[in-house]
């Protein structure tokens, strides 16, 4: 989770006759990133300035862009009605904010948002209007926030929604919130033991993608769970990208490069190079080395 194109496409626009705008919507994606990695006031910040190039040029196609990143940055503060009141107007056809497009990007915090704060129904609804485009369509992104939308506002009562849709979820930072939400139903279900699997995945894929109120969240569980979770060292994050630790991760327990292509949607080169720059920064020579190196990295006591 790096704001590296969101950085370039913004220097990119300032080059064009109109800077001014597209550099707004593009720091919108940064302050979106920002939100993801609980930094609310940087994200408000962004979304502010942007807000005074777009309003005074009535443009109101783009307020959806505003409304994805304060809406993100209040649900990773916990703050789950004010997130689906700020998502929902993305999703309303009568509103100003109104965006066919955005929806897909957002439906993911939408769905989440609806869940935590007892607005599943609605939500539904709108997951309903996005279904058949989907399938007319198929566009990775909102069909693998539709696998994600399904089990959480499902009133089925087992888990086989929530085991197919990590499987299919294309998207690490989606498969992972999914996990979490599947972790969370099972602790609620009274089956602990099973959550911890579930919650274990998803806190270390949120560790690697620098999501840090996820990471916490799935921390918490793990403790209802009856499990002490690892504190986050920050020293791995400076050490390896995002990318690198999640392929680390995935190497030392026991995945080929081949696998863990297949999970994360690389080719198995890619994951030979990543692992051949990983080496040097963790200080080992052999891939053996990786599960010491990255436990070297965690302290074990709890937060």
């Amino acid at each position: 989770m790096r704001g590296d194109d969101s950085d370039q496409a913004a220097r990119l626009t300032e080059e064009t006759a109109h800077g001014p705008y597209w550099t707004a919507a593009a720091n919108l994606a940064e302050a979106t990133i920002a939100a993801y990695r609980g930094q609310p006031d940087v994200a408000e910040e962004i979304v502010r300035a942007a807000e005074q190039v777009f309003l005074p040029r009535g443009a109101n196609s783009m307020l959806a862009l505003v409304q994805y990143p304060r809406g993100a940055a209040a649900l990773a503060a916990g703050r789950y009605d004010e997130a689906y009141q700020h998502l929902r107007r993305i999703f309303d056809a009568s509103d100003s904010a109104f965006h066919p497009h955005v929806r897909s990007w957002a439906l993911v915090d939408l769905v989440e948002a609806a869940a935590l704060s007892g607005h599943e129904n609605e939500a539904a609804g709108f997951v309903k209007e996005l279904e058949p485009i989907a399938a007319q369509a198929r566009w990775p992104i909102l069909e693998g926030a539709l696998r994600l939308a399904r089990p959480i506002l499902s009133t089925a009562s087992d888990d086989s929604g929530f085991e197919a849709g990590t499987e299919l979820a294309a998207w690490p930072f989606t498969r992972a919130r999914l996990q979490l939400a599947h972790g969370i139903w099972l602790r609620r279900q009274r089956r602990p033991a099973d959550a911890r699997t579930p919650l274990r995945a998803a806190r270390d894929a949120f560790d690697a993608l620098g999501a840090g109120p996820w990471g916490e969240r799935a921390r918490q569980e793990l403790r209802a769970s009856g499990e002490t979770s690892r504190q986050r060292s920050y020293e791995l994050v400076d050490a390896l990208s995002p990318q690198e630790l999640q392929i680390a991760q995935l190497a030392a327990g026991g995945m080929s490069n081949k696998e863990i292509g297949r999970q994360l949607f690389l080719s198995h080169r890619t994951v030979s190079s990543h692992l051949y720059k990983v080496f040097p920064k963790l200080g080992i020579t052999a891939r053996s080395q990786l599960r010491a190196a990255l436990q070297d990295q965690f302290s074990e006591q709890s937060n």
